[in-house]
């Protein structure tokens, strides 16, 4: 493994800053001491920052002492959950129901890391860009900082992306060209009947019965509509309707997810969803309206920045410990923003066997893999940003 001796040097230092990082989780668009802290350990190494896009998103600015114009975009996510902690660790959250529970003060001190090796050495040639975004979970901070001018702001050829992943061992990096996170889209049903007594159903149109005959016939979207090649999840997750024992509600409301890799599958998905859910309720004298949201696009890996990602991986981890055909996961990133925009590869990083999943309120980072992410990210921008190429 060829990490960094000097990104080594500082691994209690980063471990420190991580677990601070830890102490005071902050969650989408409200990362303003995470924002802070992230700007404050820039500027002491000499680096400049911007503050601004997307509300709390940081871009630090890593000039190399060869001249060049070429530039790439390191991202990191900064932003927390609403999660209770139980990891009853000495540095768990100080704000209760906040929780860094899927690593994301990890990806910043890696980044941040990286930086304070970039900054001591500057041994490229070109700019170094460090994207610290905000609002990663569920908010499309990507989509913000993108849409407020992310790229004209700061130009770069490609952009780079990674995540911790737990249950791989540590020491090992995954990736794959084309999709490898999913879409991520919600619905909202809401089924109106007519209300009546509980002992007297004929008075009334059962809105429960006709969203659970909804729920069943949603089922048959991926069994029976999608090329069983393809891949694509709908779930129902919340069904919300009556308050009392004895009253047949006027209205059911149904929520859930949608997840698949390719556009024409969340357009038949979308279709499907509002037809059935038109259909069943209608068939009983009701009616159904449907929200149909997207939230954040499949997560596409370019091929060109694979290559490079896997070979870079390779020089830190060791080429044998490198997969570049990882198998997609239904999960959603919003990176996949960044990716639409910019050519880009993002990676999966081995967190180790024995920590909890990502968002389990019994999670923590593994700190063993910090000069790991720290030394993936300084490789390659001494790599991508040489004299000439």
């Amino acid at each position: 493994m060829t990490v960094k001796d000097k990104i080594t040097a500082t691994h209690d230092e980063m471990t420190e800053w991580r677990r601070t990082l830890h102490q005071h989780p902050e969650t989408a668009f409200e990362e303003v001491w995470t924002s802070q802290f992230i700007a404050d350990k820039l500027e002491s190494f000499g680096i400049k920052v911007e503050r601004g896009l997307a509300g709390t998103g940081v871009v630090g600015i890593v000039e190399g002492k060869q001249p060049g114009s070429k530039a790439i975009g390191l991202r990191a996510d900064i932003d927390a959950l609403d999660i209770y902690e139980q990891t009853n660790k000495p540095y768990a959250s100080k704000n209760p129901g906040k929780m860094h529970a899927c690593g994301h003060d990890g990806h910043t001190t890696m980044l941040l890391g990286a930086a304070k090796y970039l900054a001591d050495t500057r041994d490229f040639a070109g700019t170094a860009y460090l994207v610290f975004q905000p609002a990663e979970e569920n908010e499309g901070g990507a989509r913000v900082m993108v849409e407020e001018g992310l790229f004209e702001k700061y130009p770069m050829e490609s952009i780079y992306g990674m995540h911790n992943w737990p249950g791989v061992d540590v020491g090992t990096v995954g990736m794959r060209t084309g999709p490898i996170m999913a879409s991520y889209d919600i619905f909202e049903i809401t089924v109106t009947g007519k209300g009546s007594h509980g002992a007297m159903p004929h008075q009334g149109i059962d809105p429960v019965v006709i969203a659970a005959q909804i729920v069943t016939n949603l089922q048959s979207i991926a069994s029976r509509t999608v090329d069983p090649l393809e891949s694509v999840v709908v779930s129902v997750t919340q069904i919300h309707g009556g308050d009392a024992y004895n009253v047949i509600p006027q209205e059911v409301e149904l929520k859930g997810t949608v997840r698949s890799f390719l556009t024409e599958i969340q357009d038949h998905a979308e279709e499907s969803i509002k037809r059935i859910a038109s259909s069943v309720a209608s068939a009983h004298g009701a009616e159904a309206q449907v929200h149909y949201e997207r939230r954040y696009p499949p997560t596409v890996n370019a091929a060109t920045e694979t290559q490079v990602a896997a070979r870079i991986a390779g020089d830190v981890v060791g080429p044998e410990n490198v997969s570049t055909d990882v198998t997609p996961v239904m999960g959603s990133e919003d990176f996949a923003f960044m990716l639409q925009e910019k050519a880009g590869s993002y990676i999966w990083m081995g967190a180790g066997n024995d920590i909890a999943n990502l968002h389990s309120p019994h999670y923590d980072f593994n700190d063993e893999i910090l000069p790991i992410g720290a030394s993936y990210w300084a490789h390659l921008v001494e790599d991508t940003l040489q004299e000439g190429r």
